[in-house]
């Protein structure tokens, strides 16, 4: 891939064979930061774990201090007072049957994240083929599906993000955007890597953390010193 010659001034100002400090890593990557929008600030943590064994697979969600910077739409799937409930908590979406459709046929997703009370789940699971590749299904390990709908919709409107472990045993996740002032960006970034600490699944041998790397959505990839994790 051919990067510009901004990206390649900023590359740099990163020296590839250090891991750096998370507070330097975060100056440096909103130094090197050179898109005319407001980037979003991404964290990718290689692991140790083997997905294609359950007892090793990894998913949760924490909700970052300081938010993500973006509006997240969200679409909550209830019946009865629990609409009333999910509307009121600020829920951008609410319904039940008559949204399988409008998802299934008519492409409509015009939403971030679904939330469903859990006797709502075998309509949601209708809609696996479409939600599932898209990381879209709820999940009670990252509490979407849950009875406690106001919790639900207000933890991912103040910055609740989900994480789990791609194909290639990776996990990436926002923590943020380029604006965030260092402390602010740093913050989330501890708070992340303390869930992430927590999550090691007790089959894991050997190194958890392989490697951490930040970097905004265009800017170099910034290495981060996995010693303190």
């Amino acid at each position: 891939m051919k990067h510009g010659k901004k990206y390649q001034e900023a590359a740099k100002l990163v020296d590839r064979k250090i891991q750096y400090e998370p507070a330097e890593a975060v100056a440096l990557v909103k130094k090197t930061s050179t898109a005319k929008f407001d980037e979003t600030v991404e964290v990718h943590i290689k692991t140790g774990c083997d997905g294609r064994h359950a007892e090793q697979q990894i998913r949760g969600a924490v909700v970052l201090p300081n938010g993500t910077g973006r509006t997240v739409k969200v679409l909550v799937f209830a019946k009865g007072d629990k609409i009333a409930e999910a509307e009121a908590a600020g829920a951008d979406h609410v319904g039940g049957d008559e949204l399988i459709p409008k998802i299934q046929n008519e492409g409509w997703l015009d939403f971030d994240v679904v939330v469903a009370t859990p006797d709502m789940m075998g309509v949601v699971g209708r809609l696996g083929k479409v939600l599932g590749p898209k990381g879209l299904m709820p999940n009670p390990k990252a509490g979407t599906v849950t009875m406690d709908v106001t919790k639900a919709v207000n933890d991912i409107k103040a910055g609740k993000i989900e994480y789990r472990l791609d194909k290639a045993n990776i996990i990436h996740v926002p923590i943020g955007k380029v604006s965030f002032d260092e402390a602010k960006l740093q913050e989330n970034f501890d708070t992340l890597m303390e869930a992430i600490a927590k999550a090691r699944p007790s089959a894991v041998k050997g190194q958890f953390l392989k490697s951490i790397t930040l970097s905004a959505t265009m800017g170099p990839g910034v290495k981060v010193s996995t010693a303190k994790y």
